[in-house]
């Protein structure tokens, strides 16, 4: 990836991405991604109509919402827009927080230039901005904790390259695939998945001593949770490893309690899963025993809330593993409007060409 392309602002915004970044579907040109209506509409203005300039207006109706999605936009209008240098395009940067109704993009030139692209910005600014949005509440939550996103699991895989920029601009660095950080020049890291001590019969001591062996420069970072006792097996494993052992990660099935509970009185809370109670007794019990540099990391079905919540409890929680919460929560909806004609307003009832003193004029091209 050129360094030209990932550069942080003075500001602490991130430079404009250009169409050297995004490896386009050709079929997007063509229409092959675009509503079959705004196809037949570009036709009949190109037949009918044609040469009116027109200014289409990008917003959505979340606050507090986080834009991301705008240079990939860009890009799209400059790669299969018709004559993208006569286009006079203002934007936002991604990364950008917006309140609701606030346009993020605007685009003013011939019709039939650039209209049947309306629907893939949309998609576009919906999908980055969600994430994006979803990230920036997590992290909101965290007050300075660790965070590890761990959605490459949760869609299908085309999707991690621009989720994975989506989370890097909302503040996430550490992520599971490479593919996550190609836009950004980010790297996948991880530890063991639970198939590595299944192969070793569920002896979480192998499965450490083997991946230490063949990863001996890495200190071991092991989920703990396959037998379902936690505390017992995180004591266990330290006691083997000593310093090699950076952290456990607690991965407890909702459906599951811990056997750390089988002799308590769970009465006045839930047990099930990864829950405060059980993390409250694993940080003692590791620290009683001396092994107070082992870290705990948690994850499986932690959300902004939920963390929130344990943030403000002091769980002893060193790094969130979130994946679901960050991609499959699409809480931003974006709308392209046409709102000026030739010059002067036109558009539909309750639909207004919105003033804004944010938007910045985006040269052609973009290098």
């Amino acid at each position: 990836m050129e360094e030209l392309e990932i550069k942080l602002k003075e500001a602490g915004k991130i430079s404009r991405l250009t169409n050297k970044t995004f490896q386009f579907d050709p079929r997007l040109g063509e229409g092959f991604f675009a509503a079959n209506y705004f196809l037949k509409s570009r036709k009949i203005v190109e037949n009918c109509e044609p040469n009116h300039i027109v200014t289409m207006q990008f917003f959505q109706r979340t606050n507090d919402a986080m834009v991301c999605g705008i240079d990939e936009a860009i890009a799209l209008v400059h790669t299969f827009g018709v004559h993208p240098e006569n286009l006079e395009i203002e934007a936002l940067n991604d990364g950008d927080l917006v309140s609701a109704n606030e346009p993020v993009l605007k685009i003013k030139g011939k019709y039939e230039h650039f209209g049947f692209l309306e629907s893939m910005i949309d998609g576009i600014l919906a999908r980055r901005s969600s994430v994006a949005t979803n990230v920036y509440r997590v992290m909101k939550a965290l007050k300075g904790s660790d965070i590890f996103s761990m959605a490459d699991r949760q869609d299908e895989y085309h999707t991690q390259i621009g989720d994975g920029y989506a989370t890097y601009v909302a503040g996430i660095r550490k992520v599971s695939t490479d593919a996550q950080g190609l836009w950004w020049g980010g790297k996948g890291m991880g530890t063991m998945p639970h198939a590595l001590i299944q192969i070793c019969g569920g002896d979480i001591c192998k499965a450490a001593d083997i991946y230490h062996k063949t990863f001996p420069n890495e200190q071991v970072t092991a989920l703990i949770d396959y037998n379902n006792d936690v505390i017992t097996d995180s004591l266990k494993l330290a006691e083997h490893l000593g310093p090699t052992l950076r952290a456990v990660r607690v991965d407890t099935s909702k459906s599951l309690i811990d056997h750390y509970f089988d002799d308590k009185d769970t009465s006045k809370f839930d047990p099930h899963g990864v829950c405060k109670e059980l993390i409250f007794a694993l940080r003692d019990a590791l620290d009683q025993h001396g092994f107070n540099y082992v870290k705990i990391i948690v994850s499986s079905s932690f959300n902004a809330e939920k963390i929130a919540e344990w943030v403000k409890l002091g769980v002893p929680v060193d790094t969130y593993g979130v994946g679901t919460s960050l991609i499959n929560n699409m809480t931003v909806g974006f709308t392209g409007d046409l709102v000026e004609l030739d010059g002067k307003d036109e558009a539909k009832e309750g639909r207004r060409n919105i003033p804004s003193t944010r938007l910045q004029k985006v040269p052609y091209p973009i290098y």
